[in-house]
């Protein structure tokens, strides 16, 4: 389920201000993460950007499910064996995931790394899998067979072959925990972007908000709206490029753990709200959701706002944010 951002386009200008504005991309977590960091010398925004890499960089030795030296991978390794000890922030982390998995009837699923791929994107399926073969793929499948015990701090996955991983909410979580660093050491203003899961502090230099150029991929990436991130975060989760067409129906490379099948239905969700993480959940959910379902489920929070564009291209948003404010006169 691990999401692809490209019609998210941060809008980002440079001036001649008293505060310095620097920016680095660098390959984290398996994806690209773009650090913009305001501070009032270069040296300074250098030195926080090397921070905020340092950061990024622990997580990920913490919460990665490929790397085998990781707290995540020692539990998958003991999954239908024993429980598995991991740090307070591992554990909190797989508790708010199992959260988002019971609110969206497990459209989310962090125990999706189990899966089998059984569907191919990449030009190779020429048919689809069986429905024998699609139902198996997600037999290992299932939040409501992870155990936590809070008291001792252990994880324990109860079937064989089962597996956790955080994939894109990971990233998400790593971008507000960097801007929680970097507010805490006095940085006023910076983004932290992991491929699309983007947590922003502060204005830039000149003091204007921080913004986002929102396009509708089914009508050749034109920029529709730009958006100020006066809510700190905004994500992305998008089909546009990977999917398969069979008998006229186009399927998402999104796969709904509970299925087995691609999500069908909509193109991109984005979600703006104060927590990249959150945001994460949110947008990959809706994906496999639908439009209905998933803009039923945002009216109870309504912190986060939401832009749906469907397989047709038609533009859907919740009732807080009002879209024509924004839009772009071609």
């Amino acid at each position: 389920m691990k999401k692809i951002l490209f019609f998210l386009v941060l809008i980002v200008s440079f001036n001649t201000s008293a505060q310095v504005l620097r920016k680095r991309a660098v390959k984290l977590m398996g994806s690209r993460f773009d650090i913009t960091i305001v501070a009032n010398d270069t040296l300074s925004a250098e030195n926080n950007i090397d921070s905020v890499i340092a950061e990024i960089t622990r997580i990920e030795n913490l919460i990665s499910d490929w790397k085998s030296d990781t707290q995540v991978s020692e539990v998958n390794r003991n999954a239908g064996i024993k429980p598995v000890k991991v740090d307070a922030e591992v554990f909190a982390l797989t508790e708010r995931a199992i959260h988002f998995s019971k609110i969206t009837g497990g459209a989310f699923d962090i125990s999706f790394a189990a899966m089998d791929r059984i569907w191919k994107f990449d030009g190779s399926m020429k048919a689809m899998p069986s429905p024998e073969a699609i139902k198996k793929s997600v037999e290992k499948v299932g939040y409501e067979n992870i155990e936590l015990n809070k008291e001792n701090s252990t994880i324990f996955l109860k079937r064989k072959g089962m597996k956790i991983g955080f994939g894109a909410l990971g990233e998400g979580y790593a971008a507000d925990r960097c801007r929680e660093m970097m507010l805490a050491k006095g940085i006023k203003a910076g983004i932290v972007n992991g491929s699309g899961d983007m947590s922003t502090w502060g204005k830039h230099p000149d003091g204007r908000a921080w913004s986002v150029g929102i396009t509708n991929p089914m009508k050749k990436d034109t920029i529709f709206a730009i958006i100020p991130l006066v809510k700190s975060a905004v994500v992305t989760s998008g089909s546009y490029e990977k999917f398969v067409v069979f008998n006229g129906k186009r399927y998402a490379h999104i796969i709904n753990p509970v299925t087995g099948y691609p999500a069908t239905g909509l193109c991109s969700v984005t979600v703006l709200g104060p927590s990249a993480e959150t945001a994460n959940g949110f947008s990959t959910s809706i994906m496999v959701l639908g439009k209905k379902a998933g803009l039923k489920l945002l009216k109870k929070y309504p912190d986060y706002q939401a832009i749906l564009i469907t397989d047709k291209g038609t533009i859907f948003s919740t009732p807080n944010i009002d879209v024509s404010k924004y839009h772009v006169k071609e």
